[in-house]
């Protein structure tokens, strides 16, 4: 009998998403190495974050002084699909891969992208008008903490049904957290932090409104629970 693959039982959308960051982080690596992009490819992964990567100097460009120029505006979801380097991009991959099974298989398709396009659009506007430094901001991980918050909304009302401690439901991103935290102690740390941590309110507070039933499915649980 064969295996099934992995990638298999990974819902389109996700599998798509992960084999597009993986595609781009994979010919930067070797742009980088010198097998591919001739003496050109070194460099390209600075022209990528020169051409792509969102920071705070591009929020004040925006909407202190209205350019909103695809080169501008664009860099609010064009900065996802850049990364440091190979491990920053491995890690993306694998969470979105993780977390885009549990979440694609509840979510409508059109719902995941949203869901996942407003935790990257939303991360990268608060990180812009919060950073206390001009640090390029890149990588696919305020759009994965977004998955992570609806995951958390998920776990919350599954908990709920079984009569358990629906604050276990935030076990995950609190893990995460603490990994950042000791991260930040030992290496100094980044503001960037705050892109995911929005990413992850966005994805918890949009998921009533995305998850199968919608609105009014959230309306009609908290009716049930006078």
């Amino acid at each position: 009998m064969r295996e099934e693959s992995p990638f298999n039982s990974v819902p389109p959308v996700p599998l798509i998403l992960a084999l597009v960051l993986a595609g781009i982080e994979l010919t930067l690596s070797a742009a980088a190495m010198g097998y591919v992009g001739g003496a050109a490819g070194v460099g390209w992964r600075a022209q990528a974050f020169q051409d792509y990567a969102f920071a705070p100097s591009v929020w004040t460009q925006i909407f202190e002084r209205g350019d909103w120029s695809l080169d501008m505006a664009g860099r609010l979801i064009t900065y996802t699909f850049i990364h440091v380097n190979f491990t920053h991009a491995l890690w993306a991959v694998v969470l979105l891969l993780a977390l885009g099974k549990f979440v694609g298989e509840k979510f409508h398709p059109l719902n995941f992208i949203l869901l996942f396009g407003v935790s990257s659009v939303g991360g990268a506007v608060v990180y812009g008008g919060l950073s206390w430094q001009n640090t390029a901001l890149v990588g696919a991980y305020p759009g994965v903490y977004g998955l992570i918050g609806a995951y958390t909304y998920m776990m919350w009302l599954a908990l709920e049904r079984i009569g358990e401690n629906q604050l276990k439901a935030f076990q995950l991103i609190g893990i995460l957290l603490g990994i950042m935290l000791i991260y930040s102690m030992i290496f100094g740390s980044s503001p960037t932090w705050i892109a995911e941590v929005a990413g992850f309110l966005i994805g918890l507070f949009a998921s009533p409104l995305l998850a199968p039933g919608g609105w009014a499915a959230f309306v009609t649980r908290m009716r049930n629970r006078r």
